[in-house]
């Protein structure tokens, strides 16, 4: 299939995977079998372009997979053992000009440090890594490199025990992320 290329205003062009037009997508992790209140987000942002979650899914891809049209990428978690050679444990993505690594973290998580994530993502020539395990909410921006846990959507453990996702958008190569409370879409940390 032949690559096609746009052209943006700020006058660079991209491949197609590079695409420079606004891109969306949601963020989730550790729903544990439990997608509920997952798909009850999708379906509050019509249209969105992908979704990708970092893993403990437990069972319920095809769920998420069916929910939108566009793009879903899931990552393995430690909780899903019975998806060993299903799912994969890391992924570089293509989306919106950027290159986002996901993984579960579990493997690069040390008492709460994120710069073994930060390697990974570093050695797949990423902009961005989504990472879950924690089920806490957590975004680090420094210049080469973003670090993100949308928190869990189903099992929360930050201190207020608020299901939380996260929310992307790429306009033009410009990033704006924010971590959402599930309950009504209040973001609570933001970049």
């Amino acid at each position: 299939q032949p690559q096609r290329s746009c052209h943006c205003q700020d006058g660079r062009d991209f491949e197609e995977k590079r695409d420079c037009m606004k891109k969306q997508a949601l963020i989730f992790s550790d729903s544990h079998g439990n997608i509920y209140e997952a798909l009850k987000v999708i379906e509050r942002y019509k249209g969105i372009d992908a979704v990708f979650h970092a893993g403990d899914i437990e069972g319920e891809e095809d769920r998420l997979r069916n929910a939108i049209p566009g793009q879903v990428c899931i990552v393995r978690g430690n909780c899903d053992v019975f998806r060993t050679g299903m799912l994969p444990e890391k992924l570089c993505v293509p989306f919106g000009g950027k290159k986002i690594a996901i993984c579960h973290g579990h493997r690069y998580l040390n008492h709460g440090n994120v710069d073994l994530l930060k390697y990974m993502a570093k050695e797949m020539d990423t902009d961005m890594v989504i990472f879950g395990h924690t089920h806490v909410p957590f975004l680090e921006c420094s210049s080469d490199m973003i670090v993100v846990n949308p928190g869990s959507i189903a099992k929360p453990r930050q201190s207020d025990h608020q299901p939380t996702y996260g929310w992307m958008e790429i306009d033009g190569g410009k990033l704006k992320l924010e971590i959402r409370r599930a309950a009504d879409d209040q973001p609570i940390l933001c970049y």
